[in-house]
């Protein structure tokens, strides 16, 4: 667990120390590989802030809620809950562009039904949850949230500390999610090119049309339960095309020469 910040008679809010840790952030998020970046942001928030011993990132598209990455099982659950419940801290601060603190969940006004069950099922004393302005992906809205199993765990001062780690965070986000699109691009156009040539594969081996082919790479992977990628790889590595037949459904007419 985290320990006080020390203050100091030059620095009575222990700000030196604070802003020592979000150096050493930027230097270690400078080491760290972009699939790793989210991961490190909170575990160097827990690290970092007094009192915190959770930490996770909630992400909303298109009215969904997911947790993009927790430092543990309890994160995951609490933030769960509050996405079946409709509120929450995380929730909120995600919907309203706000920081919520709480020191108090179980008996937190703003929350009085998610609140209560975060604390009674979960364990958790207070929250303190930031929205995240992220970039590049107008659709997408995300949050970080910090959780402690005691009450009044944060203050105005760790309020602000963690101000600071949002930001880290947010740029965090904005990497990893730009690498998950670029990697679901580059799948995409993978498997795009593997049905075009097992589509040629199918037309030149059995005199099809290409519409005829796409049925038939269709057909194959309805079939088969996979994925039409991968029946098209198969059919590229080996020439061949295996169509389990349904009864009463005839196979797509082959073009006579």
């Amino acid at each position: 667990m985290s320990t006080p910040l020390p203050a100091t008679p030059a620095d009575p809010d222990g700000l030196a120390e604070i802003a020592d840790a979000v150096v050493r952030l930027g230097e270690t998020l400078r080491t760290v590989t972009a699939d790793t970046l989210v991961e490190a942001v909170i575990r160097q928030a827990v690290e970092t802030l007094p009192r915190a011993r959770w930490a996770s990132i909630t992400t909303l598209r298109h009215g969904t809620f997911r947790t993009l990455a927790a430092t543990g099982e309890r994160a995951l659950q609490a933030d769960a809950l509050q996405y079946r419940v409709g509120s929450g801290p995380c929730v909120d601060a995600a919907l309203e562009d706000s920081v919520h603190r709480s020191g108090d969940l179980a008996h937190d006004v703003r929350w009085p039904e998610s609140g209560a069950q975060v604390a009674r099922e979960v364990g958790m004393g207070s929250a303190l949850a930031y929205r995240l302005t992220l970039v590049a992906d107008p659709d997408l809205v995300a949050a970080l949230n910090l959780y402690s199993d005691v009450p009044d765990a944060f203050d105005a001062q760790t309020e602000w500390a963690g101000t600071m780690l949002a930001t880290h965070a947010a740029w965090a986000v904005s990497t990893a999610l730009a690498q998950e699109r670029a990697e679901n691009l580059e799948l995409a156009l993978r498997s795009n090119r593997e049905i075009g040539t097992a589509i040629g594969v199918l037309m030149a081996q059995h005199k099809l049309t290409r519409q005829q082919a796409h049925e038939l790479l269709r057909l194959a992977s309805q079939d088969s339960n996979r994925k039409m990628a991968d029946v098209a790889t198969e059919v590229v590595d080996t020439g061949e095309l295996s169509l389990p037949r349904r009864p009463g459904r005839p196979a797509p007419e082959a073009r006579g020469d």
